[in-house]
């Protein structure tokens, strides 16, 4: 079979988590490589792919040391999808936490 390489840099402004890792990863640029095979049998060039990784960043005081995360790629476009939303200002996110604790019967004691 033959197998094709395909790179990107994908970033991120803020920290992040992808499915199936624990870790909180900071935010930055991320290069990220999806290895695809060619499909026998059809009529026209068609690719399946088989492993996607992403490179994470060397941690502090081990910059030598690099990890490679073996990542669904639809999880890695959600946590894109959710770097692209705005973040919600203070104000408005204490708001409705409040209200959420009062639609579970809790009392909000205002300061």
């Amino acid at each position: 079979m033959t197998m094709r390489t395909s790179k990107k840099t994908v970033t991120f402004r803020k920290p992040f988590i992808l499915g199936g890792f624990d870790e909180v990863l900071p935010a930055g640029a991320y290069s990220v490589e999806s290895d695809e095979d060619l499909l026998e049998g059809v009529s026209f060039p068609a690719y399946r792919r088989v492993l996607t990784v992403i490179h994470l960043h060397a941690k502090p005081g081990y910059p030598n040391r690099t990890q490679t995360l073996t990542i669904v790629p639809s999880e890695l476009d959600a946590a894109l999808e959710r770097d692209k939303a705005p973040a919600l200002p203070q104000e408005k996110s204490d708001r409705q936490a409040m209200e959420r604790g009062e639609d579970e019967g809790m009392f909000v004691h205002p300061r």
